[in-house]
């Protein structure tokens, strides 16, 4: 598969929700509704739902991310000071929301060597 942006996050949610209920689907990623309703249409998803996201859409959050599979830990930080941070500015642009996760990935790298020596 082709590298995915995260500004087509939501609409490869649309075409792979197809025509099953929002609530439904909402409920076999793990969020709400609303949350699913508001990536759909092009907000940034915190770090926890961006996750889930790409566990339910069979995507590597590294292709998304930019980055190599093995940088990536089994599963995103769920630290919700991280995500708080990440959806406090409704405004956000998507490169910014990238380099953010970039930055956070590369700290989650950088410790996680500092820990192995």
């Amino acid at each position: 598969m082709a590298k995915v942006a995260l500004s087509n996050i939501g609409q490869l949610l649309r075409d792979r929700r197809g025509k099953g209920g929002i609530r439904e689907v909402a409920r076999e990623i793990g969020i709400s509704p609303a949350t699913l309703s508001r990536v759909e249409n092009g907000k940034l998803p915190d770090l926890d739902t961006f996750s889930k996201i790409c566990k339910w859409l069979r995507i590597d959050p590294g292709e998304v991310l930019g980055c190599k599979s093995e940088v990536l830990s089994s599963s995103l930080p769920q630290d919700s000071v991280i995500s708080a941070h990440l959806r406090a500015d409704k405004n956000q642009s998507p490169e910014a929301a990238q380099a953010l996760a970039e930055m956070i990935l590369a700290a989650q790298r950088m410790i996680s060597e500092s820990h192995r020596k």
